[in-house]
């Protein structure tokens, strides 16, 4: 969790839509030029990737004309973020033509990386790969008439298994730590599948009521955590919870939340970073709704 260069800069930068239709004319020069003909087609160039015999570069379609005023872009320009992170497009009015809007959105990144568009509303649409980005992969967005250029950062991705009761974290395809959780007791399982790291708070009290339980009701609570990182906007955090130290690694006691000892959750706290992948799996607690907000690969 690179690729040879295209020569210049700007003939290195994909989308997943310019791909395809890059690799179409080539196909189709392929066709003209006669099958078993060595001869550059575009000659003076670098060979292309993947077309053997095919020489020169082919620059990539402008995108159309906007239908929409300027929209919000996140990531923003500058921020770095983790290999799960979506591109999210939000407007300022609703959309009514959705394939024009795609039409003239604009993402190209310094190394191929194929992917698409999905609709939250008709409001906002968002871009991820098809499988995470690669590591140090420079994304720029062009909407209309807003941009933002960011980085991805390194690989981070922790593996919670309810089999083990561990969290397995890694950088860079390389396992850099192991620590011990407890996940969602019987009756509120932590769902499985793919989260995306958001906010992290330093401190903050966890409260039932805001998920329709009340304070004072048997499962009810009203909890001062520490180093919390939020995975869900459902309320799944990975968290340091003192408390349950005892049954870290062993049983399940949490109302699905990842809990982890204070030394852990301060590690967690500090070294991961917005867009990294947390997955979840061998719960028995279905699986975490693509439509939650930090959900995109569950989709």
């Amino acid at each position: 969790m690179g690729m040879s260069e295209m020569g210049s800069s700007r003939t290195r930068r994909w989308s997943s839509r310019v791909a395809v239709a890059v690799a179409g004319a080539l196909i189709s020069a392929t066709a003209l030029a006669g099958v078993g003909n060595t001869e550059p087609l575009f000659p003076g160039g670098p060979e292309i990737p993947g077309f053997p015999g095919l020489f020169g570069s082919v620059e990539p379609p402008l995108p159309e004309p906007a239908n929409f005023s300027a929209p919000s872009i996140d990531p923003s320009s500058g921020e770095v973020v983790g290999v799960a992170q979506p591109v999210i497009i939000r407007f300022n009015e609703a959309i009514d033509d959705r394939a024009a809007a795609e039409r003239a959105i604009k993402v190209t990144t310094s190394q191929p990386v194929e992917g698409g568009f999905y609709w939250i509303n008709d409001s906002q649409v968002r871009w991820k790969p098809t499988e995470f980005w690669p590591a140090h992969t420079q994304v720029t967005v062009d909407a209309g008439d807003s941009q933002s250029t960011f980085d991805i950062g390194d690989a981070f991705v922790a593996t919670a298994d309810d089999n083990t009761k561990q969290i397995s974290i890694s950088v860079n395809g390389e396992v850099v730590k192991t620590m011990p959780t407890s996940m969602g007791k019987p009756g509120y399982e932590t769902p499985n599948g793919t989260y995306i790291i958001g906010e992290r708070v330093r401190e903050m009290y966890m409260d039932s009521s805001t998920y329709g339980v009340p304070i004072d009701s048997p499962e009810g609570y009203r909890t001062y955590v520490e180093y919390a990182t939020r995975m869900s906007y459902s309320g799944i955090f990975v968290h340091a919870a003192p408390w349950s130290v005892n049954q870290q690694g062993h049983s399940n006691v949490s109302h699905g939340c990842l809990n982890v000892s204070t030394e852990d959750g301060k590690w967690f706290y500090e070294n991961s970073k917005k867009g990294d992948a947390v997955i979840v799996r061998n719960t028995a607690g279905g699986t975490l709704s693509g439509s939650d907000g930090l959900g995109d690969w569950n989709r």
